[in-house]
């Protein structure tokens, strides 16, 4: 009896998932021509089936292996057995596919080619929550689709070395998201949260986002991360210094401030003794450092302690401090030391010159968020919320590329942490995040999340890996150094994007954090074509190699490389660098377009 022509082979091994299959004489050429295509056989990420009567089981080969049955060198070509290595990853009971089998294949079953129309079998029409990201590399008729409901809700990570088109892929893949690359489709209330460390994401994205900078440009706003919103004790830690004596002092003042600014604003209703230093309630700052310097240089006119000796009874919004008469024992013009602390002057000067250094005014002077001397607030943290989840587009781009490098993990932690807080405290309301999931995408994730880094924003990241299923909020990394990622945050993903990897360790840390056994596919990242990756994990029928698609013209990210040979072989101009200096010393890239 004639075999069909989609027939490869017979099953001669089973081990677990992983089957052995003796390709027939048949295909030595490895070639197949079917319904007037031809078919290569034993491509790595390809797929076959294993008919089992009513039902189909599907793997994809991961390894191709030829052996000889003679030592006859002679012989070798005539005698020689191809083999190929197959993943079984899931089966389908009549045209239903799923993930996963119920039986194995059994010795000397046959294997046959996977058509186009098996594989539109298994991805079948597109559900409601399917969305379509690329084309599979095997077949660019079929449309590649995942699902979004799993990668929200399991987290996910998106792999490549640089240059592999990572950026211009996280592009594609969120415009997926909200348009399927159609303009006439809309997701309207979805919330998506970028942090763009590098400043790429606004030329790509402007049409379906808002773009919110440090820097603020003309087609963004102004970028504000209010210090009243900061885990107290990282705050304490960036003004003073760590280890500081008067941390306990600084703590008490800012609880006394916040019970001030509530008794000023009784429209809050929030009552005084249910406040602690962790209460998202607006404080005075600079009220604070001079309180503080108060009390480390107060001196007395008085045994009692009650008539400060001033020379000068400085001003808190000016940041002078009080200054008052040195210590005396002389009858006719004595003054008593006081108590303060002759260590905190270091810590007190470091505090004066944070809140002077016009490069954290995003932080510690943050516009309409920050108390006047009636210690009255013109914005709330409500308006700050609403401005990065609740605005008229469903894309929110955080550019924190103006921010000083050393402070991003204290201020992106507190963005995550204002974020993370609102989703726990809204989790039965109508605007909270389990009724409005939230996805966030954090760029260059490995500057933050390696296993060195012990801040605060690796603390979040882990916290909201762990937990953010419950409270509606999901996350997707982006990394270029998965080798660097705290393992424990990478393992907790459920799907990954992985384009080219060429860095073996880099390799080795994906292999190791997917759960399917695919090491034949993951060897084959470093061969990878610029945009095209291997999707696998929760969101993805199976794993799949496939390309992104490309987005249109004016959708590309800020991210394409200088282009050396054509800036290289022009006439050489002489430029001034004035501008340069200037934009250096005012902290600001964009002075040259504002002036």
């Amino acid at each position: 009896m004639s075999k069909p022509p989609t027939y490869l082979g017979k099953v001669i091994s089973v081990s677990g998932a992983s089957i052995l299959v003796e390709l027939t004489p048949q295909v030595i050429s490895g070639l197949l021509i079917i319904e007037g295509k031809a078919h290569r056989i034993g491509q790595v990420g390809s797929f076959v089936r294993i008919p089992q009567g009513y039902n189909n089981l599907y793997g994809i080969i991961s390894e191709t292996v030829e052996s000889p049955d003679s030592t006859d060198l002679s012989k070798i070509k005539i005698n020689s057995r191809r083999q190929i290595k197959v993943e079984l990853v899931g089966e389908a009971i009549g045209n239903d596919f799923e993930r996963g089998i119920s039986q194995f294949p059994s010795i000397s079953e046959e294997v046959h080619l996977v058509t186009e129309q098996d594989l539109r079998n298994i991805y079948g029409a597109l559900g409601s929550g399917q969305i379509v990201i690329g084309k599979l590399s095997s077949s660019d008729s079929i449309n590649v689709s995942i699902d979004l409901d799993n990668l929200v809700n399991k987290h996910s990570a998106i792999l490549g070395s640089t240059g592999s088109g990572k950026s211009t892929s996280v592009a594609s893949l969120l415009r997926a998201i909200i348009t399927s690359h159609t303009p006439d489709i809309l997701k309207p209330s979805a919330r998506i949260v970028l942090f763009d460390l590098h400043g790429e994401y606004s030329s790509a994205l402007h049409d379906i986002a808002n773009v919110f900078s440090i820097n603020s440009e003309t087609d963004s706003e102004k970028l504000y991360i209010p210090y009243w919103c900061v885990d107290p004790d990282s705050l304490i830690d960036f003004l003073c210094g760590p280890s500081t004596d008067l941390k306990n002092n600084f703590t008490d003042l800012i609880v006394e401030e916040k019970i001030n600014f509530v008794k000023k604003n009784k429209e809050l209703k929030i009552t005084p003794n249910k406040i602690t230093a962790y209460t998202p309630i607006p404080f005075r700052l600079e009220q604070i450092w001079y309180d503080l310097s108060y009390t480390y240089a107060v001196n007395w006119l008085d045994e009692d302690m009650t008539e400060p000796a001033y020379t000068d009874i400085g001003n808190a919004k000016e940041l002078k401090p009080p200054k008052f008469k040195a210590p005396c024992t002389r009858k006719d013009e004595r003054v008593k030391k006081g108590n303060g602390n002759s260590s905190w002057k270091k810590n007190l000067d470091l505090m004066r010159s944070r809140l002077l250094d016009s490069q954290y005014s995003f932080f510690l002077k943050p516009g309409s968020w920050t108390p006047n001397e009636e210690n009255k607030c013109e914005n709330d943290l409500s308006t700050l919320i609403a401005n990065w989840i609740g605005g008229n587009k469903p894309i929110t781009i955080l550019d924190l590329s103006g921010m000083p490098s050393e402070r991003l993990d204290l201020l992106l932690g507190s963005m995550l942490d204002i974020l993370f807080e609102s989703a726990i405290w809204s989790k039965n309301l109508d605007m909270g995040m389990k009724n409005n999931p939230l996805l966030l995408v954090m760029e260059e994730a490995h500057r933050y999340l390696s296993t060195e880094n012990s801040g605060l924003s690796k603390s979040m990241v882990r916290r909201i890996a762990k937990e953010g299923r419950k409270f509606g909020v999901g996350t997707m990394l982006i990394s270029q150094r998965p080798s660097e990622i705290d393992e424990t945050i990478l393992s907790q993903c459920g799907t990954f994007f992985s384009l080219r990897i060429s860095n073996a360790t880099d390799r080795a840390r994906v292999k190791s954090a997917m759960s399917d056994s695919l090491s034949g596919i993951i060897d084959s990242l470093p061969i990878l074509r610029t945009g095209e990756a291997i999707v696998t994990g929760e969101a993805a029928k199976l794993p799949m190699r496939f390309k992104f698609r490309i987005p249109q013209e004016g959708q590309f990210p800020n991210s394409h490389d200088p282009k050396v040979t054509e800036s290289w072989s022009k006439d050489r101009i002489k430029h001034s660098f004035n501008d340069l200096v200037t934009s250096w010393r005012l902290q600001d890239t964009n002075y040259k377009i504002q002036k």
